[in-house]
Parts: structure tokens; sequence; C-alpha cells
């Protein structure tokens, strides 16, 4: 089959089984695996024009909503969280997205900046295994209890809700603040931000991953739904130049639907799988593709 956009020629099974394998160990940790198919579809595919992080945006719509339907059927949606990550990444990503455009449209360039981006989410996720301490008398007594949320409580200065019979609270400033950040990086880099956003809350606001896992993929989604929409108006002003920068439809979509397959299995299965083996997973890829990128591009 042939994808015009990224002006390649590929089996159309290549993609989907790509995205499903990816997808179903990354979205336990609220993690959507667009950080490591823009890896994929730039090295592996030659694939290096801005239209690849539209086409990762378009991804993230088709293959996250199956993901976020299981985290809500098994009560563990944790929705004030959602709207916070929400109202502080849509104005970050926006700018994201026109910086891109306008500063790193170049292979060299993008690829760099990914490999630090990369490499700092890798060394954070490390450290935190490095320095996970045994689980206290409380965890220990209460980690068969009903992996749900519940007493969730949004205000002006906090937010606080219950997990496993821990209760846990976070400032609400804080979280619009970082998550502000992370929306501008994620707009850059074509995947909304939540693999980003998942380890700070898991590294720096200690928060479970089973809590915040359907968070980051909701916050993920909204905010590449407004990136492909941003990155389609643009394509047709000035900001596009000669290049691409509207999503390979086709490509997007054929990842999406392996995503979506991945997404729900792996929503599906983690709670049977502990943090630990997750924050591994991804730490080793995040590594591998940060070394390569800044070294071997």
């Amino acid at each position: 089959m042939y994808f015009p956009v990224a002006d390649i020629e590929l089996s159309p099974f290549i993609p989907p089984l790509i995205a499903c394998t990816i997808s179903f160990f990354t979205s336990m940790a609220g993690v959507s695996g667009a950080f490591l198919l823009l890896p994929f579809q730039v090295s592996v595919l030659g694939f290096n024009s801005p239209a690849v992080s539209s086409t990762n945006h378009l991804y993230n719509i088709v293959a996250i909503p199956s993901g976020i339907y299981r985290f809500i059927k098994e009560g563990r949606m944790l929705w004030p969280l959602t709207w916070l990550v929400v109202i502080g990444t849509l104005p970050g990503v926006l700018a994201g997205v026109l910086i891109r455009i306008t500063f790193l449209p170049s292979p060299e360039a993008f690829k760099m900046f990914v490999g630090f981006v990369l490499l700092y989410i890798g060394v954070k996720l490390c450290l935190d295994i490095v320095k996970r301490k045994e689980p206290t008398p409380k965890e220990t007594e209460t980690k068969n209890t009903e992996f749900r949320i519940s007493k969730t409580n949004l205000s002006l200065h906090s937010l606080k809700f219950t997990f496993n019979d821990i209760q846990y609270k976070v400032n609400t400033f804080s979280i619009i603040s970082l998550s502000l950040i992370v929306g501008l990086i994620g707009g850059i880099y074509g995947i909304g931000g939540g693999a980003i956003i998942a380890p700070f809350f898991v590294t720096i606001y200690k928060l479970p991953v089973h809590t915040v896992a359907g968070a980051s993929l909701m916050g993920t989604f909204i905010t590449s739904a407004t990136g492909v929409i941003f990155f389609q108006l643009l394509s047709t002003s000035s900001f596009a130049n000669t290049e691409n920068i509207a999503p390979d439809y086709r490509l997007g979509l054929l990842f999406g639907i392996g995503g979506a397959v991945g997404m729900y299995l792996g929503a599906r299965a983690q709670r049977f799988f502990k943090a630990e083996i997750i924050k591994a997973i991804l730490t080793f890829a995040l590594l591998f593709t940060a070394f390569k990128y800044i070294f071997f591009s």
C-alpha cells in the first residue's frame, strides 16, 4: 500500500501489528505509545517531514478511546486530574505545534530534540525504580482490596482522592503548571504529552501508576485531537511553506486500529502487572531510543 504524505510503500499489516504490540505495554502506564511510534516512523519508515507529528496525533485519536473505556469501566478514571491536565496542556500543545513547524522542521534538529526529551524521561523512571522502597505495612495490607478510585475532591488548592484505602493529595496549581510545560513539549513531539506527564505523576507526585493511567490517556486524547485540527488548518497557511504538515490519514488510521486493540488489552491487563515491571519496560525503550537519536542519528 502506498502512503502519499509519508511517501512510502508498506504492507498494510505492519502498522497495526507494531502499534498493537507497543500500546499493549505502554497503555498500562497511561502512555499511548506514540513516543515509540514516532522513532519507528522516522528511522525505519523514513517518514521525516513535520507531518509525522500530526500523524502521531491522529494515531492517538483512533487508539486511545478503547483504553479510556476500559479504565472507566473498571473505576480507575480520575476525572478531576483529567480536567486539570487538559486545562494545562491545551494552550501548551498549540504553541508546541507552531514551534515544531517554524523552528524544528529538519529531521536532524528534530531527532536531537526528541533524544533529549526521551533521555530525561528515561532517567527519571530509572531513578524511581532504583530508589523504590519496600511497601509500607498499610500498602501491604491493602494490596488485595478493590482496585477502584473513590472519595475524589477537587478545590482551587488541591486534589484529594482515595485508592486502596490510602488517601492522596496533590496541589492543583502545580498540576496545571506542569501540564502547560508538558503540553508545549508534547505539541512539538507529536505525542499529546502523556508520555511525559505520566512519569512525572509517578516519580514526583508519588501517585500510584494505576490511578494516573486513565487521566493521562484522556488528556492525551483531547490534546491530540486539538493538535490534528491545528496541523490541518496550518497546512493551508503560510506556515506550511513547501513541506507536508497535515497527517498521513492512511498511515495514522492503520496505526490507530492496532493501537486501539493493544490499549484495550493493556488497560484490561494493567491490574495484573506490578508497577515496577511497567516502569522497567518503559525505561528500557526510552533510554534505547534516546541514545540512538543523540549519538547515532
